[in-house]
């Protein structure tokens, strides 16, 4: 597959296309941080507004991964990121457009949709490829479309430069911002015409209803409902610091809160729609028609602690080793910046490892367990350190990050073929979970090193909970390293059977 993949044919021009596709979404998603401090200068904004913002640069990406993957289930992976990358242009030409801090908050928080484009590849990438290459295919389209957050930073300064015009020294942040929409729509518009949901022969799998996920058990369906609960309660989480930095007064906090419960008790009856004739026992699954609910719960679990914890990681960062080691701003960006680039190769590694290891379950286990170890190990570095030291112990700690992420994505599309999507949807918002549940909790640590310490051990402790419940309940996948996915064969077959007849 390595050689294969620097071709531009068959399913590796899929998968190229797809990535580039991620890629482009991650750059609008992150096309704010790289500008914040001139758009700041230019309309004056206080730091508590520019948090703000930030803040709502997540906040509808959690619902907007679970929505999408139903979508994607119902409508396949071509037309739904297509319809994305040309959607992205609206909100970033709103944002681009805005002349006051509410305006450029209902922009930002439109904008924050288009960062649920990673479960639309991750269909996309397993329709095309078999188990045995689902690691690292998975986590080449992961990784390399990851890194749009630094093509974000590395790029946008530099283009916002080129486009200032007169005298005023602030960067041209709004036809920077406007300009990534127009390129992503463009491209969703070349993506449409140049990539098809399946390969030749093969039958796009679709759930019979898409409202909600389908689960195989009674049991399930009340497990499902369980783990629905984070997925609301980050936003009022997300509602209550809105309402602290006084976006939100406290009688529109409870206003959204009720919203919140309303938007939790639909997605509960939609989940109750779809799988109703099962809680009423008028259906059931043949044994091998079934999956495991708890299979997909624990695939959240591992994407709270190595995304969420990513995402949390690379906002602390640079402060983090400016404060510990009195760097300059610019060195100091440098430095954490490594953190991201490992995207390029640790998340492919990771994968690869989970094809070639030869148990996606021990994969996951021993790479959770060693980030684990690396953020225990991060909370101990101290000034005193031997810089380069504390570098390579935070490049080696983000390969176990991300080596996870890519190991997590290498087991989703192998649970349940005809709800992947939504299974990729649940477990992408979990990652976003955790990371304003970890930020939320640093944003009370004290600064400086015991804030650094406390944080760092709490990363360390939740990723080696979530590593021993992968050792002990964690499941290989059937067909984990097979040359096709669950139900091909049989077609393949009646369509040999066919021509030949």
């Amino acid at each position: 597959m390595l050689t294969e993949l620097l071709s531009f044919r068959g399913r590796y021009r899929i998968l190229h296309l797809t990535w580039f596709a991620f890629f482009l979404s991650f750059v609008v998603w992150f096309n704010l941080a790289p500008l914040a401090t001139a758009l700041k200068a230019d309309l004056g904004l206080e730091t508590s507004q520019i948090r703000t913002i930030a803040i709502c640069n997540v906040a509808l990406t959690v619902p907007a991964r679970i929505i999408i993957g139903m979508l994607l289930d119902k409508y396949g992976p071509r037309i739904t990121y297509s319809l994305l990358l040309i959607y992205a242009a609206i909100p970033c030409i709103g944002f681009a457009l805005a002349q006051n801090f509410s305006q450029l908050v209902i922009s930002r928080l439109a904008l924050s949709i288009v960062g649920a484009g990673f479960v639309i590849g991750i269909r996309m990438v397993a329709e095309w490829f078999p188990p045995k290459e689902i690691g690292l295919s998975e986590g080449i389209y992961g990784g390399w479309g990851n890194f749009g957050s630094a093509g974000a930073a590395l790029t946008l300064p530099t283009i916002a430069a080129w486009l200032t015009f007169g005298s005023s020294g602030v960067l041209n942040w709004r036809l920077s911002i406007a300009l990534t929409g127009i390129i992503a729509a463009l491209y969703g518009v070349f993506y449409f015409f140049n990539v098809e949901d399946t390969p030749p022969g093969k039958i796009y799998q679709k759930p019979k209803r898409a409202r909600g996920l389908e689960v195989t058990t009674p049991k399930d369906f009340l497990f499902l409902i369980l783990m629905n609960i984070p997925l609301t309660g980050v936003l009022c989480l997300l509602a209550w610091r809105l309402s602290k930095v006084g976006f939100l007064s406290e009688g529109q906090l409870y206003i959204v809160w009720l919203l919140l419960l309303g938007l939790y008790t639909f997605q509960t009856y939609n989940c109750w729609a779809t799988n109703k004739e099962l809680i009423a026992g008028e259906k059931h699954y043949p044994p091998s028609d079934r999956y495991k609910f708890s299979q997909v719960a624990i695939l959240e679990l591992t994407y709270f602690v190595n995304f969420g914890s990513e995402l949390a990681v690379v906002s602390m960062l640079p402060a983090f080793f400016e404060n510990t080691f009195g760097l300059s701003k610019a060195m100091a960006g440098i430095i954490a910046a490594s953190y991201a680039f490992m995207n390029l190769a640790s998340r492919p590694g990771g994968g690869l490892i989970s094809d070639k290891l030869g148990s996606r379950k021990l994969t996951m286990t021993i790479l959770t367990a060693g980030m684990a170890i690396g953020y225990l190990t991060m909370g101990n570095v101290k000034g005193g350190w031997w810089l380069p030291g504390a570098v390579l112990l935070t490049m080696l700690c983000s390969f176990f990050v991300q080596a996870a992420e890519g190991s997590t994505f290498a087991i989703v599309p192998l649970i349940k073929r005809r709800v992947t999507g939504q299974i990729a949807g649940n477990v992408g918002a979990y990652g976003n979970v955790g990371a304003v549940v970890y930020l939320t909790l640093f944003s009370f640590l004290p600064e400086g090193a015991t804030g650094n310490k406390i944080f760092f051990e709490v990363l360390g402790v939740t990723a080696m909970v979530v590593a021993f419940v992968c050792a002990f309940f964690l499941k290989e996948p059937e067909g984990s390293f097979a040359e096709h996915h669950e139900g091909e064969e049989e077609v393949l077959k009646s369509v040999a059977v066919f021509a030949k007849d």
